[in-house]
Order: C-alpha cells, then structure tokens, then sequence
C-alpha cells in the first residue's frame, strides 16, 4: 500500500511515496544529509562492485525519463528499449524469406534462407555533475528532488541531442548522420547507408523546393510513411516555412489545435538544433519513420553518488546512466543533401 505522510518539516511528501520512508530516506537523508542509512546501494562502475553509486528512487528516475522524453526531440520519436547489462543486440534480416506456388500435390522444394546482420548500438556512459550549496540543501524550502530532476534532465537532453544525430559511436551513440550516405533507392543501395535526395543547388534548393521535398517524401516506400516525420533546425525550417505551391499555398501548414503538431507535405516537423545548417553538401533535413529506423538502447536506473568534498562548500550530485543508439534499418531514414546532384 501506498499513501502521503508530511515529512519533519510539514511539507507534503512526494505524490506515490512508499509508506517505508524510501524516497525520504534518500532525498531528506542522503541528497540532503549525506546519510548512508537506509538507502539502496548500487554499483556506478560496471566492471566492479567495489565503486559504490546509489540508485535513484523510481519517482525521481521516472520524472527525470518524462523530462527527457519531452526536451530531447530524436528520443520522442525513436524506438527506445531497456536493457539490463551493458550491451545490446539486435539481428535484422536483410530480405524477406523466398516463397513460390505449388500445385495440391507436388512436392514442397525448399526455399531460400534471408540473410541475417547483427546491430550492436554503441554505448556509453552519459553523465551529469549539478552543485548545489550545503546552505541550499539545509534550506527546508527548497525542493531538492525537482532542481536535481531538472538540472540532470537538462544535461542528459542537451548531450543526447548532439549524439543521437551526429555522435561518431567511441563512448557514445552513433548518430544516424554518422552512417554512410548513397544516392541510390532501396534495392540497390548498400547495406547499413542512408539514401539521400538532392535538393538541387549547392547550399540551397534548386527552382523548385515544394517538389524536392515531395521526391525527399516519396523516396520513403509507403510502410515506412505511415508515422513518419521531418527533423531539421529551426534555422532551416524559416526557409521551409516560406516555401509555396505553384497556386501559392503554403507547403507548412500550422498546427492550430492544441497538441497538434505543425506538418510539412501532412508529415509532422521535429525541430533538432543539432541537426546542420543548410550549406553546400550538407545533410539538412531528414525525413523518415524513426520509431523503426533508430534505436535508442538504455539502462533502467540513473545513478547519483553525492560529492561534498571535492568543491567545497559545495555539494556535487554526480548522476550517470549508460546510453547507446544507432540506425537499426537504414531504409526506414532519408535525407536531403543540399546538392545538385
């Protein structure tokens, strides 16, 4: 059973907390104390038990989830799954299993075996190190659990961003700009390369932007549309925003009701700072179903081991969590390369 007890000082206690004093042993108790008594002790190193971190309570660690999934753009659309060691695989086929007609009574020939590739997102270990004074955590009024949710969520969201589009794979997610890019289709392209569309000048688009982004949107085959979505910057959406049709409507339309997201061509936009600036030869607009083309790979807890020694008078909250990603089906992600061909 759960219910809500005020704590010492008459402040309520956090919505869901367990009747054990869980949550308060570790924010009143160890975030503001430094008291090891009654809180869960964790490994922060996984190669050996000896480095001790501590766990943070499921309450905070699911506020910090929900402010990532809310501010970090590529991980609100992409798979994401979680993984309890420190790697993660994935096997893809490459081509669907051969079949063929046979009559009532003939014989059953075997068919062909697809070819099967193994996907290993690279991982690494994403961290964040907010201080805090002693005053402040002595401070009664002031709510250490939500600035330290906040501050951790900020630093994972803005490193994240960053990985997941551009990261090279060493010590952190390979971005799906990273991959290798082609121009040709489907059936023809290499394994694990990203297909680009030429928008048809260097640095910009050509006479025609309205039908570049149409052949950007029709380069993705049909199963892969539906949930599909645009990722660029907010400086490259300003000049997709002032793109017309020949009848002079616009190609971005605004979305007026509440949750409604803004669409370009009936496909929703995802604005993503790290994601470049249009210039000559530069990958500035992806398009495609990333909940199947992306995956994102990450442990369950984040981790807080409390510093207060080594910046004195302040106190040092390092919080890690190990995180990885990559492209698991390049067919399912197209760019746009600003290019004329």
């Amino acid at each position: 059973m759960y219910e809500v007890k005020a704590d010492v000082f008459g402040r309520p206690a956090l919505s869901g907390a367990r009747a054990d004093g869980s949550v308060t042993a570790f924010v009143e108790g160890y975030l503001r104390a430094g008291r090891e008594v009654g809180v869960e002790l964790k490994s922060v190193n996984g190669v050996t038990d000896a480095a001790g971190g501590y766990a943070v309570p499921e309450e905070i660690d699911r506020r910090i989830d929900a402010a990532l999934a809310s501010i970090s753009p590529i991980r609100s659309i992409a798979q994401v799954v979680k993984v309890g060691t420190a790697g993660y695989r994935k096997l893809v086929t490459r081509g669907a299993t051969p079949s063929g007609w046979v009559a009532e009574t003939a014989g059953r020939p075997e068919t062909g075996t697809p070819v099967f590739a193994e996907i290993a997102p690279p991982m690494g270990e994403l961290y964040a190190n907010p201080a805090a004074s002693q005053a402040m955590l002595d401070d009664a009024a002031f709510d250490v659990e939500q600035w330290l949710a906040d501050e951790v969520a900020t630093e994972f969201a803005r490193a994240e961003g960053a990985a997941f589009v551009s990261g090279n794979g060493v010590h952190q997610p390979r971005g799906f700009l990273a991959e290798p890019v082609a121009p040709e289709g489907d059936a023809t392209r290499a394994f694990g390369a990203l297909q680009y569309v030429p928008s048809g000048a260097a640095g910009g688009f050509g006479s025609n932007a309205q039908d570049r982004l149409i052949d950007l949107v029709q380069a993705l085959r049909s199963p892969y549309r539906q949930g599909a979505s645009f990722v660029m910057n907010s400086a490259t959406l300003s000049l997709i925003r002032k793109v017309k049709t020949a009848d002079g409507a616009f190609v971005w339309q605004a979305g007026l009701i509440e949750g409604r997201p803004d669409t370009l061509l009936g496909y929703p936009v995802v604005e993503a700072e790290d994601m470049p600036d249009v210039a000559a030869n530069s990958l500035g607009i992806a398009f495609g179903n990333f909940r199947v083309g992306y995956l994102i790979a990450e442990r369950q807890e984040t981790q807080i081991l409390r510093d207060p020694f080594t910046n004195k008078p302040f106190v040092h909250f390092y919080a890690t969590k190990r995180v990885g990603g990559a492209v698991v089906n390049a067919e399912a992600i197209k760019l746009m390369r600003f290019s004329a061909n």
